[in-house]
């Protein structure tokens, strides 16, 4: 049985379940219902869509009525079966060069049987589930052959908007275009002028009209605006031909070298897929990102290319243009607030019926508009963003490679130039690395910027021999990876350096990335650093890369009377021997962890321990040793001078510019976070946020006084004052937690009780929560999927309720609120589980929403 059909079990004996005797008939069927901004985004996609298939289809010479059967076939089909609700598929510019080519060299008949079988070979790909794998394309590739076939557009559409006639490659329209200046058609040129300008203008007009009018798509008001002052100055121009349906040719049997038509079919293939995937996943990050309403399913990759296969089958059949997932329909019918697939199936109806009722309209529309409008979208696919992008990321080389073999050679050549390029990118980067050594104030610095790989063991043990025996070294590894060979050097030149009375420092970009030996400890002690300043214990110490903010206490090895250090068992397995690395994660470059853990480790680690270092943890044998600090090995300000020691040396090299950046700008934070003072709670960990972006109140409790309250604290309003008029923040977050003290202390002492010490007189501020949580007016909080597990969480889960109704009450936010200028939101985060939950309103009652976990792979 094929993967791509359910299963489906079938019971000879099953029997019709019938109605009770006494009880009335079951109604019909239901109705579909249709939400109301599935029709509004419906209409709004279907006046975007009418003009641009028009146009696609003239870019590639097809006949016109193709580009509105792959629009109707895009909005039915691959709308009803794709995986994503919100894309909305038709003919793309993107696959106006591949298609061009095809009728240019086999013939219309036959590129619609090569569309047949792309969309054959989407349903192979789709049943073997590696539409993920279409994803690892590097996005230097993707946008620079998108970037290639919009100048290719641009440059073909030029012509037709002077009047002339495009040639077949970009070469030779470059070579012809001197001559076609020389002979200008002046109506198109007017006609084409016209519809860039109102293309261009009509979604900057100000106001309180231009707002309204900006609903309507511009490039619907460009043609339509083009096409009446057309025909309203009487200018002769060429128009649009729509033949009677009967004559409309159908798919073919293909005809050419089997090759060719092999090489045609997965080009076609090819920018389908990619093209659909990294739509869907664009759609994905508008919906998410929009304000409020309704929540839609992320899109099923797997899905999407099964639906797209289906619609290329149908429009090919059909004799429609190759069908893919187009980003300007899509974000309109997002913006427009599509709440599910109904509003792109609709659009898909809108198409068929204006294709058979419009048909007398649709010809009075000048060539030369379709092709302005097609050539704004050509140039619009040459980003200047994405150039700034891979320009930023060191990969314009790729970019614009690709982008160049398109232009001069084709899509197909000019993604494999792209791909070879990207490898050997790669590679160059793999095998570029720079060692130097240094001699600053006696102490040798030897630093490895790059991967370091056995193609650079030889510089590496040149520089290390570099260093007198003796002396105090410092190796710094400023890369990610490590193979064995590299490994194995460094740590034999570690052992024979410190065997020689020599100390070695190794650090990475990252607390706790160290490389140690068994002997570790025993040169610390003979030399008389200290184990736990110095990481000489890491060896021994059973952390991973993400303590460095964790509250933990590395012992370290106990020592015998006479200074031997005692065995450990672990060391057998666990010692810092081999290839396994410090932390034992297993591998050549194990001692770095995985890059998840290190980034968590960075992120945090201003603030905590350092992982390798052995904060606390006294040795029972002995006294504790002065630190460097000169305070005990165990004592809370050693941990504290620790900590920041472990911030000036791995963090602020890495910060120092950013924060340089934000003490110049000041900060310009897009929210305002009001969370309880809870030590579990690290605000920056649970928003992945970082310097400059949160503006952080922190109280017991995460209260939020009322304005007048009595006993007020000034603080917290003065901050949201703050925060709102002159920060002008976009959103207020105020977030509860699990097993918070605040609300056990409210609790206990129950409704209306004194205010006798400085805490009892602040928790008054949350008794309208207790009292809310008493009334039962209302259906109470709730999480997804469960009832609260106690009284503490239900009086958490409330009291973020209660406060966010205090936060309205404050005047700046209320005059925010009014002006749409100001969000709420309301979180709580279960410390046991690490779990977020958002608050959302949800048939008149209130829930706390799981937040599902972003795929970094998209």
């Amino acid at each position: 049985m094929s993967a791509c059909v359910p299963a489906r079990t079938t019971d000879a004996n099953h029997t019709e379940r019938t109605h009770p005797p006494h009880s009335p008939p079951p109604s019909g069927p239901r109705r579909p219902r249709i939400a109301s901004a599935d029709v509004s985004a419906a209409v709004a996609v279907f006046l975007i869509a009418l003009p641009l298939s028009l146009g696609i289809a003239l870019a590639t010479g097809a006949p016109l009525q193709a580009g509105l059967v792959a629009a109707a076939v895009g909005g039915l089909v691959a709308g009803r079966i794709g995986g994503s609700p919100l894309q909305v598929s038709g003919p793309a510019a993107g696959l106006t060069v591949v298609t061009a080519d095809l009728i240019q060299q086999y013939g219309w008949r036959t590129t619609c049987a090569i569309t047949v079988l792309a969309g054959l070979a989407q349903l192979g790909l789709g049943c073997l589930r590696v539409a993920r794998g279409a994803l690892a394309v590097s996005p230097a590739i993707v946008h620079g052959m998108l970037a290639g076939i919009g100048v290719t557009i641009a440059v073909a559409q030029l012509h037709i908007v002077l009047g002339g006639t495009p040639q077949s490659s970009v070469p030779d329209n470059l070579r012809a275009l001197p001559s076609q200046l020389a002979d200008v058609h002046p109506a198109a040129l007017f006609v084409s002028l016209l519809t860039l300008t109102l293309l261009l203008l009509w979604p900057r007009l100000p106001g309180r009209a231009g707002l309204l009018l900006h609903k309507i798509p511009a490039a619907l008001v460009a043609v339509a605006g083009a096409t009446a002052i057309a025909a309203a100055a009487g200018l002769v121009l060429p128009k649009v031909d729509l033949p009677s349906w009967r004559n409309h040719a159908l798919a073919g049997l293909p005809e050419g070298p089997v090759l060719g038509l092999v090489a045609a079919v997965l080009t076609t293939t090819l920018v389908c897929s990619v093209q659909s995937l990294l739509g869907a996943v664009a759609v994905d990050k508008l919906a998410s990102a929009r304000p409020g309403g309704a929540r839609v399913a992320r899109s099923d990759l797997d899905r999407e290319l099964l639906g797209q296969g289906a619609a290329n089958i149908v429009s090919g059949s059909l004799g429609g243009l190759p069908v893919a997932g187009v980003a300007v329909r899509s974000s309109a019918n997002v913006h427009a607030g599509a709440v599910s697939r109904n509003s792109t199936m609709l659009h898909g109806v809108l198409v068929v019926a204006a294709a058979l009722l419009m048909v007398p309209l649709l010809e009075f529309i000048p060539l030369a508009s379709l092709a302005a409008l097609v050539m704004a979208v050509g140039i619009q696919m040459v980003s200047l963003h994405h150039i700034r992008t891979v320009t930023r990321h060191r990969e314009v080389l790729v970019y614009a490679v690709t982008t160049l073999g398109v232009v001069s050679f084709g899509v197909l050549e000019g993604v494999a130039l792209g791909i070879a390029v990207a490898v050997g990118v790669a590679l160059h980067r793999l095998t570029r690395t720079r060692i130097t050594h240094e001699l600053e104030e006696g102490v040798h610095h030897v630093h490895v910027r790059g991967q370091l790989t056995f193609l650079a063991v030889p510089r590496l043990s040149r520089a290390l021999h570099l260093v007198p025996q003796g002396s105090h070294a410092v190796v710094a590894l400023d890369g990610s990876f490590m193979d064995h060979a590299a490994y194995e050097t460094l740590q034999d030149w570690q052992s024979t350096h410190t065997a020689q009375g020599g100390t070695v420092e190794i650090t990475g970009r990252r607390s706790g990335v160290r490389i140690a030996e068994p002997s570790a400890l025993a040169s610390a002690h003979l030399t008389g650093v200290d184990a736990g300043a110095d990481g000489a214990s890491e060896a021994h110490c059973r952390c991973r890369p993400w303590t460095a903010w964790r509250n933990h206490q590395c012992e370290r090895p106990s020592l015998l009377p006479d200074g031997d250090r005692r065995p450990d068992p672990a060391d057998a397995t666990d010692g810092g021997s081999g290839a396994d690395g410090a932390n034992g994660e297993g591998g050549a470059d194990g001692a770095f962890g995985t890059a998840a853990s290190r980034t968590a480790a960075h992120r945090t680690g201003a603030g905590g321990k350092d992982a390798a270092a052995g904060a606390g943890g006294a040795d029972p044998t002995r006294a504790p040793e002065p630190d460097r600090d000169g305070a005990g090995a165990g004592s809370a300000g050693s941990q504290l001078v620790r900590g920041i020691g472990t911030f000036q040396r791995y963090t602020a090299p890495l910060v120092r510019g950013e924060l340089a950046r934000l003490a110049r700008e000041g900060q310009r934070p897009a929210q305002l976070f009001l969370t309880c003072a809870d030590s579990r709670l690290v605000t920056s960990m649970i928003t992945s946020s970082g310097p400059g972006d949160l503006f952080v109140v922190r109280n017991v409790g995460n209260l939020v006084p009322p304005p007048g309250a009595e006993s007020g604290d000034d603080s917290v309003a003065a901050a949201i004052e703050y925060a709102v008029e002159v920060l002008a923040v976009r959103s207020i977050t105020v977030c509860g937690h699990s097993g918070c003290g605040a609300m056990q202390a409210l609790l206990d002492s129950g409704p209306g009780s004194g205010a006798g010490t400085p805490l009892r007189r602040w928790l008054r501020h949350g008794q309208p929560s207790l009292e809310r949580l008493g009334a039962g007016s209302a259906v109470p909080p709730r999480l997804t999927g469960r009832t609260p597990a106690d009284a503490v969480e239900r009086l958490c889960l409330t009291n973020v309720v209660q406060q966010l109704e205090h936060l309205r009450a404050h005047d700046c936010v209320a005059r925010a609120l009014k002006d749409g200028a100001l969000e709420l939101h309301g979180l709580y985060f279960h410390v046991g589980e690490a779990q977020t939950y958002l608050l959302t309103e949800r048939d008149e009652e209130t829930v706390f929403d799981r937040v599902r976990a972003v795929d970094l792979a998209m």
